[in-house]
């Protein structure tokens, strides 16, 4: 594989998602120089001091590091690049657990008519190779618009330190 992400230009596969979609009907901040396996730098506002916020940082960790071993699906635009959504100052690329995930997205959107390209890329390769190579702050929206969405932020520890957002301090 290409580091640079030449290789994905072409998507690896169409599916007719109005056909599944008819089948299947608070975000944690990394301390600085956080890894990804480190549940206990992950700041989460706690006022209390109680056990509730180490348990908020585990759980991000686990997701974490199961979406950065986890194969998911990208889809493709019309001009055949990874679907990305501008919000708050941040490009996110679009990607999804499983067909059904993408279709109830594409019903969403209301354009589960058309056929939507798609290819399967690791979660690691998205945080690590394709977030640099967008324009500006990026980051991953997995699940985009389900209950069960998460937002992979540009912070350390989640993304490479050189297009990491400088929070400032902030814990």
């Amino acid at each position: 594989m290409n580091e640079d992400g030449d290789d994905i230009a072409e998507p690896q596969r169409v599916s007719r998602l109005a056909d599944l979609a008819r089948e299947s009907a608070p975000v944690a901040v990394p301390e600085a120089g956080a890894a990804p396996g480190n549940p206990t730098a992950w700041a989460v506002p706690d006022p209390e001091g109680g056990g509730e916020v180490a348990g908020a940082r585990r759980e991000f960790a686990r997701l974490l590091g199961e979406f950065r071993r986890t194969a998911v699906l990208v889809p493709f635009d019309a001009q055949e690049s990874l679907w990305t959504a501008d919000f708050g100052g941040v490009r996110w690329i679009c990607a999804f657990s499983d067909e059904e995930a993408l279709a109830r997205f594409a019903v969403a959107r209301g354009e589960a008519g058309r056929e939507w390209a798609y290819r399967t890329v690791l979660g690691a390769r998205l945080l690590d190779v394709m977030v640099p190579m967008l324009p500006g702050p990026g980051g991953v929206a997995l699940d985009a618009g389900s209950e069960d969405g998460a937002l992979f932020p540009p912070v350390a520890g989640i993304v490479p330190d050189a297009v990491a957002v400088d929070l400032g301090g902030t814990r």
